[in-house]
Formats: structure tokens, sequence, C-alpha cells
């Protein structure tokens, strides 16, 4: 059984016990959450499709661990004109764990 969960606009595959790397969630490592943005389910030779959302199932998952990801450098220039610029990103995750998935038999 899996679903294609909606999480903080990005689109997610998620089965039972399956560890995600998200963007950033404002929880507390060890805290539940719960998601309602469902998009897709398939489970028991059965298959829901929402328009968006399908009703009546969720995702429960925990959170796990919060990182940020590798440097990500951006350099720009301006030929011969002496303008250099360096600056450097690093996008903060979150680790969640997929606990169940609930509302289809």
């Amino acid at each position: 059984m899996y679903a294609l969960v909606d999480i903080n606009g990005r689109q997610y595959k998620a089965e039972k016990g399956l560890k995600l790397k998200v963007d950033r969630i404002p929880r507390q490592a060890g805290e539940k959450i719960e998601f309602n943005k469902v998009l897709f389910v398939s489970g028991n030779d059965e298959m829901k499709v929402g328009t968006p959302y399908v009703d009546g199932v969720s995702v429960q998952a925990t959170v796990t661990d919060h990182g940020k990801a590798k440097k990500v450098v951006v350099f720009k220039y301006k030929k011969r004109k002496r303008c250099r610029k360096k600056n450097g990103h690093r996008q903060p995750y979150s680790v969640i764990t997929i606990e169940d998935i609930t509302g289809i038999s």
C-alpha cells in the first residue's frame, strides 16, 4: 500500500516504514504529524485518485530529525566590470518516518 502525499507543496510517495527527507517542518523531533492532502492511494487491489485530494484518507508520520543539505555555491559576475558576488546556500530539511496510511481498507 502506498500513497502520493502533498507535503509543503511537493509530492512524495509514502509507504509504511519509509523515511522521507522533506523541506523543514516546524515541529520538534519525536512529534507526530498527520498529512491530509493525499492525492492518490493504492492498496489491496484498489486505487483512489483525488480531485484534487482523496476524502477520508490521511498519512501519519513522526518527525525523526532535522538538518541542512550540502552547500550550493552561487557565483555571479559581470565581465569587464570588476563585479563579483559569491553566495552559498544550505537548504534546511526534516526527516520523517511514515507510520501509517489510514482511510483505505
